[in-house]
Formats: structure tokens, sequence, C-alpha cells
């Protein structure tokens, strides 16, 4: 069976749109692929954690893996730092990795609020440095400051942490990677290392599997309660932006019904219609209904009417998730995770020894 990878850091809000868009599909890919599923508690460090709150969503997300439908007779479950190998070959791979490939990630120069980019696109069309001042062109000036100004911010986890990434993926020689668009950019780095460690020390025979990313449109990006035009977070400041997994009745019916909708009174999706197209994707997919029959189903119907539908949907869908979540003991959980960690450990050192004797680490 092919190899999948996958997983999902400990902080912030689990919510519907991590449900949708990774872990339905990861419980409906168990029975083709093998399965490996990781909380991924190393990339929740590269920002400031609460210890204590971060053991506590540790086992917060492997029971939602559990209560989801993640078969560990199926699947391997693990925490990632329980497995040491990640973090060796995070060095490792660091020595293949330069640094324009990191500075090209979209998602770091979001969160640092770099453009580097911008900055050559300057340097390119005007003459840097004016040899009769000796002073630095000030638009470019203020380009440089900015930049440096993100960099002094931003840790250097922040910075590596695609090459984490491609490290846990590539372990275990993952054939399909399950990810969002936004993941893509980071999958392409992860085989372009595969390939720049294959050709330098492969001699023939390849070390690592150069994997291929799993996009699945329907559902993949659900975006904000709050603000159609980004998706749904789990680290959004606002709580009206997601549903969350654990979110009791009442909770979601207020969140529903304070969600934006577009300009109107049709329920129908369309590209005018940013909020209500979100909407009806999020009652489809929680109802199992076709967008073209909820559509139907509210013609010359108000939007007070839909959200309440909307609501009973989501609370219908979350039910019987919500009673496994709460059914789940935490002395279980430890078992299961133990056991996957053993699991995953043979498979990444196997993977690490063929590393490190291709490059001549082992004497």
């Amino acid at each position: 069976m092919k190899t999948v990878f996958s997983g999902v850091a400990p902080s912030g809000v689990i919510h519907i749109g991590n449900y949708l868009g990774a872990i339905k599909n990861w419980v409906e890919l168990q029975n083709d692929y093998r399965c490996i599923f990781c909380v991924v508690d190393l990339h929740a460090i590269t920002t400031p954690q609460d210890p204590q709150k971060l053991s506590q969503k540790i086992l917060e997300v492997a029971k939602i893996y559990l209560a989801a439908g993640i078969d560990p007779q199926k699947s391997i479950i693990f925490v990632q730092s329980d497995v040491k190998e990640h973090a060796e070959l995070v060095w490792i791979l660091n020595t293949i990795t330069r640094m324009s490939d990191l500075l090209r990630m979209t998602q770091f120069k979001e969160k640092a609020k770099i453009d580097p980019e911008k900055i050559i696109k300057e340097i390119g069309s005007r003459v840097l440095y004016n040899t009769e001042t000796h002073m630095v062109s000030s638009k470019i000036g203020k380009l440089l400051e900015e930049f440096l100004g993100g960099i002094n911010k931003s840790g250097v986890g922040l910075f590596g942490y695609p090459v984490l990434m491609a490290a846990d993926i590539l372990l275990y020689k993952t054939d399909a990677v399950p990810v969002g668009e936004d993941q893509l950019q980071h999958v392409e780095l992860t085989r372009t290392l595969a390939e720049r460690f294959n050709g330098k020390f492969s001699q023939g025979q390849e070390i690592f599997v150069v994997p291929k990313a799993m996009i699945k449109k329907e559902g993949a990006r659900i975006m904000g309660l709050d603000d159609p035009a980004k998706k749904m977070s789990k680290s959004a400041l606002s709580s009206a932006n997601y549903i969350a997994l654990t979110d009791p009745p009442q909770i979601i019916r207020e969140k529903i019904k304070k969600a934006v909708t577009d300009s109107g009174k049709d329920i129908v999706a369309a590209e005018d219609k940013p909020a209500l197209s979100n909407l009806l994707t999020i009652y489809s997919l929680l109802s199992g209904q076709a967008v073209a029959e909820i559509e139907k189903e509210y013609r010359g119907k108000g939007y007070a009417e839909f959200k309440d539908g909307l609501a009973e949907a989501a609370i219908n869908f979350l039910s019987p998730f919500q009673k496994k979540y709460a059914d789940l003991d935490d002395a279980y959980v430890s078992q299961i995770l133990n056991e996957g960690a053993q699991k995953a450990r043979k498979i990444a050192g196997q993977t690490l020894q063929e590393v490190k004797e291709a490059m001549g680490l082992i004497y």
C-alpha cells in the first residue's frame, strides 16, 4: 500500500474547517493507504506556547483524530516529538536547503510581514547607492528597514518550519500528502529537497520517495463565518470566525446567527455572493445534501430560516463526534499514542539509517 502522511498542530482551536478540509478525508483514506497521522507538536512551538496548555492540546488533537474515525488498527497515530528522528532529519535537510528556498515561502513572508521580491524589483529599476550623496535610495532604504525589522522579529523555527514539514513527510517514504492549497508550496519544497538529496547522495538507488500533494477540491477551503474572504482559522482572533468541533449547540446557533451574509434576499451560491456560497458549502458538507437541493429548499425563504437549518445541520453532525470525544479516557489515548510512536520509530529509524549511510555518517 502507498503511504499517506499528515498532521495537525496542537495549537489554536480545531474547527469544522479542519475536519471538512482534512480530517474527514483522512478517515476515508484509511482503507486504501498506509496512513500515518501525527500530532505535530514541534510545529506548534515555532510560536510561543503555554507549556501546560500545550500538553492538554496534544491530547485534545489525538482525541479529535480518534473521535472523528481515525482507527489505530488501520493507521499509525503518534506525537511528533516522541520520534526523535524528525528532529535529526531536519538538521540533515537544513544542510541542503537554501535561504532562497525558505524566503520564497508565502506563509513565512505573511507572518514575518516581509516582501523580498519587492526589494529586488525596486533595486532592479533604480540605482541602489548614490555615489554623490553617499546615501541609499530612501524608498529602498525604507523597504530594507521593513525587511530587516520582519526578519529580526521572526524566530529561526518559524523560518525553517517548512524543512521540518519536509522531514515529517520524507521520514516515512510518503507517496501522497493530503493538504490544503495553502500548504501546496511546502509540499513542493519537500519534493525539491527529496530530489536534491537523491541527486547528490543516492548513487543509483533513491533514498527518499518524491511525494505528491493530494488536494481534495470540495471542502478544501472553508472560509470564516465572520469574513468569507479569509480561510476559517485555528488562530483567529475572534471565536466568531469558526465553529469549533467541541462547541455546544447554543454556541453553534449563536455563531451561525451572527455569520456574515451577502446583500440581496436569494439564498444561492454565486461568485458575487461569497458569504452565502461558503455557508451553502458548509451546509452541504455537513448534511450530505447537494448545494442545488439546499438552494431549492430555501427558495423564497429568508436568511434567518436558512441559518436555523444550517445550525441544526451542524449540531446534528457534531453530536455523535462530541459524544465519542467526551467518552475518550486520557490514559487510553496516551496508550494509543505510545504504541503509535513505537511503530513510527521503526519506519523513521530505518529511513534515517539509509540517509546517514548515504551521507557517510555511519563509520
